[in-house]
């Protein structure tokens, strides 16, 4: 009676084990540090790089805790915030514009423990400081990109299917299609009801003309709004990434608001400046068939278009080949004129497209459009009284003419841009994926990292408090037990970050460090209500072995039922809450599962090891 088979005490030897291991990179914060890397796609920083700011750095008086080089950047340590923010200016200026100067916390977990995949604990936006931004998506201009889009797909279809129209358009949130004659009117009403079933199709005339307007449904604008913010959040989850953010949140809230939490990050206005950007291109033909020169307005097909950097005008046809929508791969690179440039490759929809114009113009010029669209504040009159509403400011200029010398297909490349960091931008824009629609920042608050240090430090101060009381209790109360009971409640900690550290996606923050203190109060209800029942059946006159055995294994069905309610109460908190909410349910659900195994396996099995195999006549309970 009362002794553990060799399994399970060796099992609870490796899950103790275990808790240390994964719980020992909690000692190692991470690092204040500058990361400097080369503006050039590809290069790396070299010593020489890394000695200039060392040496700029020293001659500052900014003491550096560690340098190193890493695969295609180098990396500098130091020991507090204060520094880190006086030394980036400071290392801008002795690398020059060629490279990158960014702040972030620099991992420093031994590399014996990051070789097992151990780490410490992911801090989230109050804890480790942070930006927190609250984003609208413009849904009226959402609807008229798929309108356009539209249009475009329309075009198309009726050049295939050879239906002459005199004009196609864009009016009002309308789709507006002429023809001269009622047969091509048959023609298009039949692709129209076939192809593109979520438009309403009406019918007018005027002057021997049959105009067909197409409108959508509202079941139709309701599925584009929820793509806006689907494609969105896709996007900026994409960008985020880019920006090397660990453990970020981006996640939609209401109907047309995103809100967008970057823990660790620092230099806000790289930040900001990369998430807000709607930035998308176009690739259309330049109007071969008149001479812009000779003429001042555009015909119908085609519009004027400045070029970057000069100004003058460019003519251009309407017709877009691709838009940014089509890019899957996007990397940086220099022409052979050491010019900035960006390699494009287009999925097999855009590479066709592509490929079916160029072939047809070859010898002809083809224009890259940068189309860039920016918030803007107006005010304007509503019920008699001035309002502040905020528009989408769309901006389109060419950043390169090129003549087509041979078919195109799924790889070109662009050139025309003002910088390698412009280049650099343009393409993660294109790898992260365009933006359904424009959006605007609602609100932005940053968390810095001291309010995050003196959060953490009230989190662990009411935490050892919760637990030095705990133990004290446990220890007058139970005596021998409960510092046995104490030992697991110290187990149990150890995995509770352990599992913490190591579960994909797990964040901590100070609702999470609520649910860690909780947990530290419910994780001996376990063992008072076994230490309870022991004391019970030792009053009832039977021997301490026997009351150790019926203690554990009467208690044990009050303390399952106990639990599985807790936790059916944290994953619906898990389930239906947001942001904090879940932190608080992740701690908890996790804190339940190990304090049970602690509380009824861990603290038998010292039990055992301490009473068992040996005669008892009373015991310290």
């Amino acid at each position: 009676m009362n002794k553990y088979p060799l399994w399970k005490n060796l099992l609870v030897l490796v899950v103790a084990v275990f808790g240390i291991l994964y719980a020992l990179p909690n000692l190692y914060p991470d690092d204040p540090a500058l990361q400097i890397t080369a503006n050039k796609a590809g290069a790396a920083t070299e010593q020489a790089v890394l000695d200039r700011a060392l040496g700029a750095l020293e001659q500052a008086e900014i003491p550096v805790k560690r340098s190193e080089l890493l695969e295609d950047s180098a990396l500098i340590r130091f020991r507090d915030v204060d520094h880190q923010i006086n030394a980036k200016d400071v290392v801008q200026n002795a690398v020059g514009e060629d490279y990158v100067v960014a702040m972030n916390l620099a991992p420093n977990t031994p590399d014996w423990l990051a070789a097992m995949g151990a780490g410490p604990i992911k801090l989230g936006l109050d804890l480790r400081g942070g930006v927190h931004f609250l984003m609208e998506v413009d849904m009226a201009k959402a609807t008229e990109n798929r309108l356009t889009n539209t249009l475009n797909s329309i075009r198309d279809r009726l050049r295939e299917e050879r239906i002459r129209y005199k004009r196609a358009s864009l009016e009002e949130g309308q789709i507006r299609l002429s023809f001269a004659k009622a047969e091509q009117v048959d023609q298009a009403r039949g692709i129209l009801r076939q192809e593109f079933r979520e438009y309403l199709v009406q019918e007018e005339q005027a002057d021997n003309v049959t105009t067909l307007l197409l409108s959508l449904t509202e079941e139709a604008e309701r599925e584009i709004k929820d793509y806006a913010i689907s494609q969105n959040l896709t996007s900026l989850r994409n960008r985020v990434n880019e920006l090397g953010v660990a453990e970020p949140v981006v996640q939609r809230q209401g109907a047309e608001r995103i809100v967008i939490q970057l823990p660790g990050i620092q230099d806000t206005a790289e930040a900001k400046r990369i998430i807000g950007r709607a930035a998308n291109l176009e690739f259309r033909m330049v109007d071969w068939e008149n001479d812009p020169m000779a003429t001042s307005r555009a015909p119908v097909d085609a519009e004027f278009l400045p070029m970057r950097g000069t100004g003058q005008r460019v003519l251009l046809k309407r017709d877009v080949i691709v838009t940014g929508d089509r890019v899957i791969g996007a990397s940086t690179g220099y022409d052979e004129n050491g010019r900035p440039q960006v390699n494009i490759e287009l999925d097999s929809v855009g590479g066709k497209r592509m490929l079916r114009t160029t072939s047809k113009h070859v010898k002809d010029s083809m224009a890259v459009v940068f189309i860039e669209l920016e918030p803007e504040k107006r005010t304007v009159m509503e019920g008699g009284e001035e309002v502040e509403k905020i528009f989408t400011k769309e901006t389109r200029e060419v950043i390169n003419v090129a003549t087509i010398q041979s078919a195109l297909g799924n790889n070109f490349r662009i050139t025309g841009l003002d910088s390698p960091a412009e280049a650099k931008e343009l393409a993660l824009l294109l790898r992260a994926g365009a933006l359904a629609a424009p959006m605007y920042f609602v609100e932005e608050r940053t968390v810095g990292p001291s309010l995050g240090q003196q959060n953490i430090e009230a989190g662990l101060l009411s935490l050892v408090v919760g637990f030095g009381l705990v133990l004290l209790f446990m220890i007058g109360y139970y005596k021998v037990f409960g510092l046995i009971a104490n030992l697991a409640l110290i187990f149990n900690l150890l995995l509770l970050v352990a599992f913490m550290s190591i579960i994909p996606g797990a964040t901590l923050s100070l609702p999470g460090m609520a649910g860690i203190v909780l947990t530290v109060g419910m994780a001996v209800d376990a063992n008072v209500l076994i230490f309870a029942r022991i004391r019970e059946e030792i009053s009832n006159g039977i021997t301490p072995h026997a009351a150790i055995n019926a203690g554990y294994d009467r208690a044990f069905l009050t303390i399952l039922d106990a639990n599985i309610t807790t936790l059916l109460v944290g994953l619906v908190l898990f389930a239906f809450g947001s942001g904090p909410v879940k932190g608080f349910a992740v701690t908890l659900s996790i804190g339940i599962l190990t304090s049970m195994f602690t509380a009824i396996v861990g603290t038998r099995a010292i039990v055992n090891l301490v009473y068992g195999g040996r005669p008892l006549q009373k015991l310290s309970i």
